[in-house]
């Protein structure tokens, strides 16, 4: 009887993890020509998940990422990575220089949040529609493990433009 019991734990397991990376979209280089595809996270990028804290099932740990935002291309070959905390505490790496790190107000945080909880920015397009501009920018947002990316050039729904003013310096980070 311990035998079954030890590889039906082990079938769990094993189905819960294929599930698991079943989520997960296929990321290309973004520095290979061509590719559309989102960018390959330069480290270990916390998934959005629920996490039981003080009586509130819903809300997420401080530290969990709220919201990454990569920015490439442009004149320059500007490749830019912001992340944000739920804590308001964000980290921004600009092409190979050592990142800088700083933290948002709560009022900041909170603005941020609503702009990405909005029903609106939900149904903001996942993939561009237009046609890329040349030596535009490409953008991929990810929150709450969804990826929306647009590039300069096509028309941005209000909501995404809510939450790019909501971001640290109320831009993306597009500076090299």
């Amino acid at each position: 009887m311990e035998h079954v019991k030890r590889y039906g734990v082990a079938a769990v397991l094993a189905a819960v993890v294929a599930l698991a990376g079943c989520s997960q979209a296929p990321a290309a280089d973004p520095d290979t020509p061509g590719s559309s595809s989102p960018p390959v996270p330069s480290g270990p990028t916390p998934v959005a998940t629920a996490t039981v804290t003080a009586g509130h099932p819903d809300e997420p740990a401080p530290k969990e990422v709220l919201v990454e935002v990569v920015v490439n291309g442009g004149l320059a070959g500007v490749r830019n990575k912001l992340v944000v905390q739920y804590d308001g505490t964000y980290t921004l790496r600009k092409g190979t220089r050592p990142p800088t790190s700083g933290r948002l107000t709560g009022a900041q945080v909170a603005e941020l949040r609503a702009a990405l909880e909005d029903p609106a920015y939900a149904k903001v397009p996942a993939r561009p529609t237009g046609s890329p501009v040349a030596d535009g920018f490409t953008y991929y947002v990810t929150h709450a493990q969804r990826l929306v990316v647009v590039q300069d050039g096509e028309e941005r729904p209000a909501a995404l433009e809510r939450v790019f003013k909501a971001l640290p310096d109320g831009h993306p980070p597009t500076s090299p």
